[in-house]
């Protein structure tokens, strides 16, 4: 009983040399056993914050192709090393029990959702891309040659970076589309 009196962090602090109470007294053995996540990690990469258009660094601990650890990247010129709340929750988004794996999708006049798998669904993206192309094609208004699409349009998102968003551009462009904005313009 005496011993495990003798292993409060108070009294460490007070009979020991850890007087602040800043390195040994405050540690048990339990704390000296624990061992961080990014030790264990395989690879780092480096990403940037898909929440806001801040564009905050961060480096993604990954083991085992599963990321282990999201963080501030110290190198960040931007966020040198800070995140927000958002930033730091951000692992929740590849690892958090609410992500879906699947494309739910409620078929035209259906009442109910079903699950489809990526291949299935990016497959129907295609054909209706492909289909309004077709459907919606101009080479010509009032005589003058334009070789243009209005069935397609595409808004860009705030978190797109400049790169991002020219490939964007450049991506509906040579669709022929020609109704194309940036969330963070507007």
């Amino acid at each position: 009983m005496k011993r495990d009196f003798l292993q409060w962090p108070v009294l460490r602090q007070v009979t020991g040399p850890d007087r602040l109470g800043r390195g040994a007294a405050v540690r048990s053995p339990h704390t000296a056993a624990v061992r961080a996540r990014t030790e264990t990690a395989d690879r780092v990469v480096a990403s940037v914050c898909p929440y806001c258009a801040v564009g905050c660094g961060q480096k993604v601990f990954v083991k085992d192709e599963k990321v282990v650890q999201i963080e501030g990247d110290p190198a960040s010129p931007i966020s040198r090393g800070r995140l927000c709340p958002k930033g730091s929750a951000s692992k929740q988004l590849t690892t958090g029990p609410g992500r879906q794996y699947t494309i739910r999708y409620r078929r035209p006049h259906g009442t109910d959702w079903e699950d489809l798998d990526l291949d299935t669904a990016m497959d129907m993206i295609a054909d209706r891309v492909i289909k309004s192309r077709r459907d919606f094609w101009q080479e010509e208004v009032d005589g003058k040659r334009v070789n243009r699409t209005m069935g397609i349009a595409s808004l860009g998102g705030a978190t797109l970076d400049n790169e991002e968003n020219y490939l964007m551009k450049k991506l509906y462009t040579a669709m022929g589309a020609i109704q194309i904005e940036n969330q963070a313009r507007i």
